[in-house]
């Protein structure tokens, strides 16, 4: 591969990202995340799944009429009712796409659909077609691409770009391939497939090996110009390929890969502490170019190189994806233009309404900080952008505990300007909250994954804590931050509560 490209990073965040158990997002967390890609640049958003919920539609309608820019495409099976479903939703935006799927490997049709691969071509040729009857652009994606027939994928891939189809997308659905194989399957179909130059070559490849990126570069070796990713690579199961992860990648490497993107990769760190904040995922300290380790250096010989010479254990800046050093920039003294400023640099645009009700949590937080930092004003700001206006909202709260005494806490809540209050104890400060709060809004759950972290350093650093609770058989995730753990822990199970009530009241 000697001739630069570009390649078309289709992001589904949106989609795929949020099939992981308990990472759901409200609308406006939905359109936040649309907005924060545009300005990245991404170029495609598959906004969701309309067919499968209400909200799902609604999404991906909004996002059609709000974002500009990119791509807006919405995901359908390949059967009618689903593609009128997706053509309705997205309808609206300046560059619609649809985007069909059916499974083609053996093991899929043979238990799935139980019918024969004669019927899986009828249905997804037919699919194309009227989905391009509605909309210039159409994708389709062989399901279980991977685990497939080299021949009846070839013969579906053909049969579909006749009928219609402008992408071609290769998935990698349970993450079972490698990359030597991989890129294989993808020559072998640009052989094969007669009419493959009329089509974009895609993948979409899933981590439970932990090969996405590295399936996703390898297929670039082969052809593919469309990488499907997702911020922080969230996703079902294992997860998808980390859109930092491949866009870095060939940004660092262009002697490997003489490949480019559209990325504004100075928004790649803003975009990945959104999609954490508001999914409730924690960043693992080690993940690939977002983690808080990425760029840390502990060894004695790592910072005696550094301090030599940067490029002696960095092979990119944290400044070339938005990730700036720590610095003292804002404190009890700063106004509400520089703050309104620095929110702008941060990537966040807010209604006017919101940022005074930032400000006000930004000085409350400068009053128990000596120095406040970008993560600092990024956590209080994704954490008040959690909240809804139907959310039970954190009032007061008062905590007794000790190695003698049992733990017991007074919780008070609000709701649509009404006041609710109710005392509970438990096993320790934490669980006596969380009762007082099941007391409140009667939603009794179990929880699941419990994790805090300092944002900055220092005694007075603001914690952010990341859940889970289970209800119902359920899973919903959570997120708070302030200086004081105890209030963090609550806030974000207040977090997680508010999203069950949510889903509730829905299916009701």
């Amino acid at each position: 591969m000697s001739k630069e490209r570009n390649i078309i990073i289709f992001d589904t965040t949106l989609r795929d990202g949020e099939q992981a158990p308990g990472a759901s997002m409200s609308l406006e967390q939905k359109l936040d995340v649309a907005r924060t890609l545009a300005k990245m640049k991404v170029d495609v958003i598959e906004a969701g799944f309309p067919i499968s919920s209400e909200v799902q539609f609604e999404a991906c309608r909004q996002i059609a009429k709000e974002v500009k820019g990119p791509v807006i495409c919405a995901l359908a099976r390949a059967v009618k009712g689903d593609i009128d479903s997706a053509y309705n939703a997205i309808k609206h935006a300046a560059k619609p796409r649809i985007h069909t799927f059916i499974a083609t490997s053996d093991i899929h049709i043979k238990h799935k659909f139980k019918k024969t691969p004669a019927e899986v071509m009828k249905l997804g040729v037919d699919a194309v077609k009227y989905a391009a009857s509605l909309v210039k652009d159409v994708e389709f994606s062989a399901e279980d691409a991977t685990r497939s027939r080299i021949e009846f994928l070839s013969e579906i891939v053909e049969a579909v770009i006749d009928a219609g189809a402008t992408t071609i997308n290769i998935p990698d659905t349970v993450g079972y391939t490698v990359p030597s194989e991989f890129s294989a399957i993808i020559r072998e179909l640009s052989k094969r497939v007669k009419n493959i130059d009329k089509a974009v070559l895609s993948v979409h490849c899933h981590n439970d090996l932990g090969l996405a990126t590295a399936n996703s570069l390898a297929a670039i070796e082969a052809g593919a110009t469309q990488i499907e990713c997702t911020i922080n690579g969230v996703g079902e199961r294992a997860g998808s390929a980390a859109l930092e992860e491949v866009v870095m990648a060939l940004a660092v490497r262009k002697d490997a890969f003489p490949a480019t993107t559209n990325i504004v990769t100075r928004e790649i760190y803003n975009a990945s502490k959104k999609v954490s904040s508001y999914t409730g995922f924690t960043i693992q300290p080690n993940k690939a170019i977002v983690g808080k380790n990425a760029f840390a250096h502990e060894s004695g010989i790592h910072q005696d190189g550094m301090l030599k010479s940067r490029e002696t254990y960095e092979i990119m800046t944290p400044e070339s994806i938005g990730r700036e050093s720590s610095s003292l920039i804002m404190g009890r003294h700063t106004g509400r233009h520089g703050f309104s400023e620095k929110l702008v640099q941060l990537g966040f645009s807010l209604e006017k309404s919101a940022v005074e009700t930032m400000y006000t949590r930004f000085l409350q937080l400068a009053d128990k900080k000596k120095e406040v930092y970008d993560d600092d004003i990024i956590a209080i700001v994704n954490d008040g952008l959690n909240l809804t206006a139907a959310d039970f909202t954190l009032d007061y709260m008062h905590v007794l505990s000790g190695n003698s005494v049992i733990p017991s806490a007074t919780v008070r809540l609000k709701k649509d300007g009404t006041s609710y209050e109710e005392a509970a104890s438990g096993d320790g400060p934490v669980d006596a909250l969380f009762n007082a709060v099941d007391k409140i809004t009667g939603i009794k759950s179990k929880l699941g994954d419990y994790e805090i972290h300092a944002v900055t350093g220092g005694k007075d650093a603001v914690g952010e804590v990341s859940l889970s609770i289970i209800h119902d058989d359920e899973r919903f995730s959570g997120r708070g931050a302030s200086t004081d753990v105890l209030e963090a822990s609550l806030k974000a199970y207040l977090n997680a509560v508010n999203k069950c009530r949510n889903r509730k009241k829905k299916a009701s």
